[in-house]
């Protein structure tokens, strides 16, 4: 057969590795298809336009829930027996039937015959809307990509330059993003508050007191996001918005995200599982559905490998990155996503004291372009050797940035030279947007003449990680994926398939279950909706 590529992978081993990977992820697929979790439910009522809380904070989408899963479960869905509630009066709309449920005022119950048909009927069209208003904000952004003045606006020079901005205010947030903007920053990143991902509700509202991050909420990504379409159009170029959708409430998040055109998300089958204890089943059931959302709404999801090798030796586990994307790939196809919203992710963590670390870089950076060519991969910074020396880890930066341009990396996150120190101050940052310029600038389309010799160190390396990557899938196959996470394979972490945080949460589904919400996201072509779409959203107020 023809080379692949510049390292000449085999296409018949390439073939194969999908293909186990395919297998390891098909019974996870059909667990996350016959089973639901209070999260699910709560992001069909808030698709549905449920929003508020109490005045302790607790969402109104957790108080209708709990209520509906108090008195007749969950494995039939909240879809019938609130729609049912509603129908049958006297609350007009989903949030004073929440209040009602919260004071103990409503009787749910799973309607039959015509009252069952009737509340289906009711549920599909609240959900058709919430969905109709993900496939306006999603032309949205195709029309403002079409509309700001530079020619390039649309396709701006790649490697795209993600930067972080994490004070805990968003409206601190605001001007420091739009500031990296002005600076060069192609996607800004606002970090979550830190331990939200453990939080089984999403807050409500602005918020200003996040720590080491900012909270994820409905009225902070519409803040973010129309403060970076001010700057998008002051400096003719689509500025990109990117949060998390991990965590307890994955679904919900991503829900709010499509709501509000954020354009990428974090978003990782195992991420949750290995570094935040959060139950195995939990987690890959929540994702399918959050990935259903992102896949409509065009958001670009960026999965999280770069974590493992932060807690694995990056040349031993090297493999274990590649077995995950692969999985990744697959649970994101099986969801609707396509290859131009995988941005699998990846790292620059090998120790630089070992002889060759850059060659190895380079191998395992472009193997893994080579394998998702289609795919906007993520490129994360040194982070682990970081030592405290700010002038070597500048020095390391570069090199990094100096990979991702060499290996045709998608996005690059900018390193800083103060990590592990403390959080990067403004011209921390603006030193780090300088150095990945002048290398991109100065670099042009030097990947075009990055050839490794073919029998050389890099084009062995890469051959040799795509081998381990195929032995790991075939145990993975003969023992199970739930296994595999249990045994520690990722990241080193031990996590049991019944073990962690929100396992409580999941239930079976029973025969009869109705998700409107899901029954259109598993039928419609994801991408088939955006020539309407662009219409109504010229009609229509988002």
């Amino acid at each position: 057969m023809a080379p692949q590529g510049k390292l000449d992978l085999d296409p018949q081993v390439v073939a194969a590795a999908r293909r186990l990977a395919a297998r390891a992820a098909e019974p996870i697929i059909e667990m996350a298809r016959s089973h639901t979790t209070v999260s699910v439910e709560r992001a069909l009522l808030r698709l549905a336009g449920l929003t508020g809380a109490d005045d302790e904070g607790r969402p109104w989408a957790n108080h209708l829930a709990d209520a509906v899963r108090d008195q007749v479960g969950l494995e039939h869905g909240v879809a019938l027996p609130v729609w049912d509630a509603l129908l049958a009066g006297p609350h007009r709309t989903l949030g004073d039937l929440a209040q009602a449920a919260a004071r103990g005022r409503v009787s749910f119950r799973l309607p039959a015959g015509t009252d069952a048909a009737h509340a289906r009927e009711a549920a599909s069209a609240a959900a058709r809307t919430g969905i109709a208003r993900i496939d306006r904000r999603r032309a949205e952004r195709d029309a403002l990509l079409a509309e700001l003045p530079t020619p390039d606006a649309a396709d701006p020079p790649r490697p795209l330059v993600y930067l972080i901005v994490a004070t805990g205010d968003i409206y601190e947030d605001i001007p420091q993003a739009q500031a990296a903007a002005r600076e060069g920053a192609d996607v800004v990143a606002v970090i979550r508050s830190t331990g939200q991902s453990l939080l089984d509700f999403v807050p409500e509202g602005a918020t200003r007191e996040g720590y080491a991050g900012t909270y994820a909420t409905q009225e902070n990504f519409r803040l973010m996001r129309a403060a970076l379409d001010d700057v998008s159009r002051e400096l003719g170029r689509y500025v990109r918005l990117t949060n998390y959708a991990s965590g307890l409430c994955m679904p919900e998040i991503a829900t709010l995200a499509g709501l509000e055109r954020l354009d990428m998300m974090l978003n990782d089958c195992m991420y949750g599982i290995i570094f935040r204890d959060i139950n195995p089943r939990r987690t890959f059931i929540d994702q399918r559905f959050s990935r259903q959302i992102h896949a409509r709404a065009g958001i670009v999801i960026n999965t999280g490998e770069d974590n493992y090798l932060t807690t694995a030796d990056a040349v031993d586990a090297a493999h274990t990155v590649i077995v995950s994307q692969l999985l990744n790939e697959r649970f994101g196809h099986e969801a609707g996503l396509a290859d131009a919203q995988l941005g699998l992710g990846h790292a620059f963590e090998i120790n630089p004291a070992i002889p060759d670390s850059f060659r190895l870089e380079l191998a395992h950076a472009q193997l893994v372009r080579e394998l998702f060519p289609g795919a906007p991969l993520k490129y994360m910074p040194p982070t682990k050797h970081m030592t405290g020396n700010i002038f070597a880890g500048y020095l390391l930066d570069a090199f990094f940035n100096l990979a991702g341009v060499l290996t045709g990396q998608s996005i690059i996150l900018i390193g800083m030279m103060t990590e592990g120190i403390h959080t990067p101050w403004l011209s921390d940052r603006d030193l780090a947007l300088e150095n990945v310029r002048y290398v991109r600038d100065a670099c042009g389309a030097l990947a075009e003449d990055f050839m490794p010799r073919p029998d050389g160190m890099i084009v062995q390396r890469a051959r040799q990680v795509l081998s381990e990557s195929v032995e790991l899938l075939e145990r993975i196959n003969d023992d199970g994926l739930l296994t595999a996470i249990a045994e520690g394979t990722f990241g080193v972490t031990r996590r049991p398939p019944d073990g962690g945080k929100g396992l409580d949460g999941v239930v079976e589904r029973a025969d009869g279950y109705v998700n409107p919400a899901i029954e259109i996201l598993d039928t419609e072509d994801p991408h088939a909706h955006r020539t309407a779409a662009a219409a109504a959203a010229q009609e229509v107020p988002a």
